[in-house]
């Protein structure tokens, strides 16, 4: 008899992997104007623990060649490093903002030269055989980086990972005790793979007081997030509201529109309280 599997169970359970994936596309990593790589041999990987991929390239691919890593303090690693997502692992998984130095792989910290410069970019080199030949290269020690003629943000594109927004008409509210944030019976609903559902409201069903923040991030799917503070009775709610005010294509729905963190407050659908989500941002 075949035993059945859940997918999440499925992805959850190769976390501790290294993982790869080649792709078709074609791959250009930029630093001070010139090129550092252009490959059609690039190859997805994740480290283990890590939720996002890096790209390698073949050392062949690389415009400058190798050079000794730069000296950089090596990020330290305890049992604390990385950030909850119990409803996927058991373990803490490791997101963009652990350092790309800390490597969870077998493998060698190398160098990659900027042609024209006296820059380099720092890469690894997995021990892996799967990989021989490789260096995953630091996407944010490029300045730019591209699949064919398009241009990547935050981390590479994973193929396995999509995001759907739906028209809705669920009753969302958003609460911080007794005081109402948020109430709406039009929301976006954002269904990203892995991560919890998130309701994306029109500013005119907002009642929060709402704060700017300096605060960016940059989602590769849907692009730069801007960012509000929430006053609540128990005082200031620090990048708890964001924002995207120009989109990617694939999420030009959720133009304007504003989200909370439901692992922050309290959220009912249809007068239905939700459990607060447990992940990276809790």
């Amino acid at each position: 008899m075949t035993e059945t599997v859940r997918m999440r169970d499925l992805v959850g359970g190769a976390v501790d992997r290294l993982r790869y994936e080649p792709t078709a596309k074609r791959v250009r990593a930029e630093a001070d104007g010139a090129v550092v790589a252009l490959t059609d041999r690039a190859v997805l990987v994740w480290e283990p623990r890590r939720v996002v991929p890096a790209y390698a390239v073949p050392v062949e691919d690389l415009r400058g060649g190798l050079a000794e890593p730069p000296s950089r303090p090596a990020p330290v690693a305890d049992d604390g490093t990385g950030f909850a997502i119990p409803d996927v692992t058991e373990l803490r998984v490791l997101d963009p903002r652990v350092p790309f130095g800390l490597h969870t792989a077998p493998g060698e910290p190398v160098g990659v030269r900027v042609p024209g410069s006296d820059r380099v970019v720092e890469g690894f080199r997995p021990a892996d055989p799967a990989l021989a030949g490789h260096v995953v290269l630091d996407f944010d020690d490029c300045d730019a980086w591209f699949e064919e003629e398009e241009p990547l943000h935050g981390h590479p594109r994973d193929p396995f990972h999509r995001i759907d927004v739906r028209a809705g008409s669920r009753h969302v509210r958003v609460s911080a005790g007794e005081r109402v944030l948020a109430d709406s019976a039009r929301p976006r609903l954002v269904f990203e793979t892995l991560l919890p559902a998130r309701s994306y409201l029109p500013p005119e069903d907002v009642t929060a007081v709402l704060v700017p923040s300096e605060t960016r991030t940059w989602c590769a799917y849907k692009g730069e997030a801007s960012y509000w503070s929430v006053e609540t009775p128990d005082g200031l709610v620090p990048d708890a509201v964001w924002s995207y005010r120009d989109p990617l294509p694939d999420a030009e729905q959720l133009r304007g529109l504003m989200c909370f963190f439901d692992e922050r407050f309290d959220v009912s659908v249809d007068g239905v309280p939700r459990a607060r989500p447990v992940t990276p941002w809790s």
